[in-house]
């Protein structure tokens, strides 16, 4: 806030935890005990934000839910505590998060206006791969934009997260919604995801702000980088809880304003909650810092050999006898049939300790900010764990209405006469 800044983004899973290399156990047809304890830790860590289940929509952003005797608010005090944070600042904050509701997890983000409090909250509609593991589906009713005035600028954002963005249709409710500000929090740190952003920016005439997260692997929780026994998450309870954000990390955000756009990060003392306002970047990452990177690692040619070297490698430590249809039989090789290299390389290599690869990036980042032409303006931002800046200047929302000139996709250029969208609970006219 004292830098000037006026709308603040959180990563994908900001609050709560993206629990990246975690298989939690599974494999089809099983799911072992220790992945329940991971399970279970997670869980303990995501955040309660007091909503039901299937979403109360309205109902719990103007706070009509019922609330139990004797407490002052429903859930854990996150969503006070956001309030409060954006009124004494008077930033828009905007928070990717995991939320738990019910006996489910649910990857959503929330709008905290520093006027009104929490103006919007909505939940990933498909989560990719094995985050449908651990992750709900949410409503896509909740894919409804929401609208602020930051200095005298009529801003209406919504959020798509992460490869929600690989949705056609759901970037098209956005569009339909005349959104002019496209929120991106992400765990994608592919090479092709910078070409999206620029897509979809192009696309919606709208300026795209992506936040993603920077970590290391030595920063991953205890309970995703180590074995778990259930008598072991028991007696690390505070380890387990405090495992996202621990008090020495700093997760970082995408600092937005109508003038200027940063990207700095945050300290925090709680796993969910900042202890102060996310202002001056003084401490490394932890695990829930900006969202995710790598969907998937790629493996590397040791680790996945192809067929036709694993074929070529038999070949060169065996004796092969010719047979029908082109098969071999492989005999045993003498000793001196196998050279220098080739024995050494039948030795087995040594054991790796699990904190050789400590200081690998499994999260490298790459925040940007994109105009509504397609011009990147700022980032992307690489393997900066603290005190990386993204900084985009005199930035005129008006832009995008001059790029409606010739193309406006929800628009003069729908076709609406011939094609036609319809969501499911939600009204895709623009908000007033």
């Amino acid at each position: 806030a004292r830098q000037g800044v006026h709308l603040l983004l959180f990563p994908e899973a900001y609050l709560g935890g993206y629990p990246r290399t975690c298989n939690f156990g599974a494999a089809v047809g099983s799911r072992s005990e220790e992945g329940r304890e991971q399970f279970l830790a997670y869980f303990h860590n995501a955040i309660d934000l007091g909503d039901t289940p299937r979403g109360a929509g309205d109902d719990w952003v103007q706070s009509r839910l019922e609330v139990a005797d004797g407490q002052e608010y429903r859930g854990d005090g996150t969503r006070e505590q956001l309030e409060k944070i954006a009124r004494e600042t008077g930033v828009f904050l905007v928070v990717g998060l995991v939320e738990r509701a019910g006996g489910s997890l649910y990857c959503g983000v929330v709008y905290v206006c520093p006027r009104k409090g929490c103006i919007g909250k909505r939940r990933k509609v498909m989560p990719t791969g094995s985050e449908r593991l651990i992750w709900a589906q949410g409503s896509p009713s909740t894919l409804k934009a929401v609208t602020t005035t930051i200095s005298g600028v009529k801003l209406t954002l919504a959020a798509a997260i992460c490869w929600e963005n690989y949705m056609p249709l759901l970037r098209y409710s956005l569009y339909s919604q005349n959104v002019n500000l496209y929120l991106a929090p992400t765990a994608d740190a592919r090479d092709t995801w910078l070409p999206l952003m620029r897509t979809i920016a192009c696309e919606g005439r709208a300026y795209v702000l992506s936040a993603n997260q920077c970590v290391r692997r030595k920063n991953l929780p205890p309970w995703i980088r180590g074995p778990l026994s259930k008598k072991g998450a028991s007696d690390e309870k505070t380890a387990t809880e405090d495992s996202t954000v621990t008090k020495d990390t700093t997760p970082s955000g995408t600092y937005a304003d109508v003038k200027t756009q940063k990207v700095t990060h945050a300290s925090s003392d709680k796993p969910w909650l900042p202890k102060t306002p996310p202002i001056a970047p003084k401490t490394p990452h932890g695990v829930a810092t900006p969202s995710p990177l790598h969907i998937g690692s790629i493996p590397s040619t040791d680790q996945a050999a192809s067929p036709l070297k694993q074929r070529k490698d038999r070949r060169r430590s065996s004796n092969l006898m010719p047979m029908p249809d082109n098969h071999f039989l492989a005999l045993p090789c003498e000793p001196s049939a196998i050279d220098e290299s080739d024995s050494e390389q039948a030795k087995e290599p040594p054991a790796l300790s699990q904190h050789d690869d400590d200081d690998d990036f499994v999260s490298r980042g790459g925040s940007c900010i994109v105009g509504p032409t397609g011009d990147v303006i700022a980032g992307p931002l690489w393997d900066v764990e603290d005190g990386g800046l993204l900084i985009a200047r005199n930035i005129d929302f008006e832009d995008c209405e001059r790029g409606r000139l010739d193309l406006d996709v929800a628009g003069s250029y729908s076709r609406n006469d011939a094609f036609e969208l319809k969501v499911a609970g939600l009204n895709l006219d623009p908000p007033p």
